[in-house]
């Protein structure tokens, strides 16, 4: 009797295991699009927008081009621009603080807390405590790895001091703080439907979500040039339209967002287990929140040695981000920080990796690659 093929190599995401996994129903509905005839916005983004917007429980979605887009409209709409301060993170991807930039307003970088990564709210009380050479605006958190940031502190934080909260949701579609999704705390949230996304287009998309109805208007006519009506610019806009094949692709796979995620946090806890009693730091869960694992991040002095293990056995690993914003060369030395400075950011940039994560990884690709991680530190003791 034949044996089990052998594994092929494991990539550390694999966006076309999502495609293949709804490869029928995504094929129909881009030929829907195909032969509808229409593909820059219309019927079938704003179906998607509707559905979007009662996913996140808020009361209207706003397709766009992409992510860095999402965050660009919102920080238009909430009227932020020249000379003004957005407290954001570095470890991030750069799209966040590129879109502060670009509307004219200037990033301060908070540190993170050293369990989650994401901004530290202590952190962010001592940098709003201190004189700044700007007009201090909005606090930009970022849900990263699927792990939503402490949205109580800081939006509490946020009010107390006039700010706007703009949440960075890239990471987290579908997490749950104190039972409420990413996307509906802040005046507007912002979603990346980048391929390797946990709700992913086969091409580029993002989104911006309001609770408030002239927030929503104001994203609406922005991302189309400020036109209330076709070719006449009521106010400034960009041109940043969600098409309608992505739309079609996405609204096929939001159907099953909350599997995926499911899937997601059951290999979480395999790695949990089979890891558990290695020398190395796990995930962090908050307790009062639902992570969705975009990414499954461990921490080790010897991340550079596991990595090249794991790559020589056929395992793909990432490391998201492996220099922090303000460390990069075309920010280096121009960003503002907290006063606290940013050592923990910089110290778990030199020690993440992120693990393969995707709902489509088997059995057996797990326990291969918690097998080889074990062999890993069996080598070095």
């Amino acid at each position: 009797m034949a044996g089990k093929a052998p594994i092929g190599p494991i990539p550390q995401t694999d966006p076309r295991a999502g495609y293949l996994a709804h490869q029928p129903t995504i094929d129909r509905a881009i030929s829907r699009v195909l032969e509808g005839g229409s593909y820059i916005l219309g019927k079938e983004v704003e179906s998607f927008e509707a559905a979007f917007a009662d996913f996140v429980g808020v009361a209207d979605a706003v397709g766009c081009a992409c992510g860095t887009d999402a965050i660009e409209l919102a920080l238009r709409a909430c009227n932020i621009g020249v000379g003004d301060l957005v407290f954001t993170v570095s470890h991030t991807a750069v799209a966040t603080v590129a879109a502060i930039e670009r509307v004219g307003a200037m990033a301060v970088l908070i540190d993170v807390e050293p369990g989650t990564y994401t901004m530290a709210p202590h952190e962010l009380s001592r940098a709003l405590q201190v004189p700044h050479a700007g007009r201090p605006a909005a606090v930009l958190p970022v849900h990263l790895y699927g792990q939503p940031a402490e949205l109580s502190t800081l939006c509490d934080l946020a009010r107390a001091n006039g700010l706007r909260v703009i949440e960075d949701c890239a990471q987290s579609h579908g997490a749950l703080y104190r039972g409420r999704p990413t996307g509906s705390f802040g005046d507007v949230g912002c979603f990346s439907f980048y391929p390797t996304k946990n709700l992913g287009a086969l091409g580029d998309g993002g989104m911006a979500v309001a609770r408030k109805p002239a927030l929503a208007a104001a994203l609406r006519e922005m991302r189309e040039y400020g036109w209330r009506e076709r070719y006449v610019s009521a106010r400034v806009g960009i041109n940043s339209r969600l098409d309608s094949i992505q739309a079609a692709i996405l609204g096929v796979k939001l159907r099953s967002l909350a599997a995926d995620n499911a899937r997601r946090r059951t290999i979480a806890d395999r790695y949990d287990s089979g890891l558990a009693k290695l020398p190395l730091t796990l995930p962090k869960r908050r307790t009062d929140a639902t992570h969705v694992f975009h990414q499954y991040v461990i921490r080790l002095a010897e991340r550079d040695a596991l990595r090249d293990w794991l790559h020589a056995a056929g395992i793909g690993t990432g490391i998201h981000y492996p220099v922090p914003v303000h460390l990069q060369p075309a920010y280096r030395g121009r960003l503002a920080a907290g006063p606290s400075g940013l050592g923990v950011t910089e110290r778990a940039a030199r020690q993440i990796l992120s693990l393969p994560m995707y709902p489509q990884l088997s059995e057996e690709m797990i326990d291969r690659i918690i097998t080889q991680i074990q062999g890993f530190f069996s080598r070095l003791r």
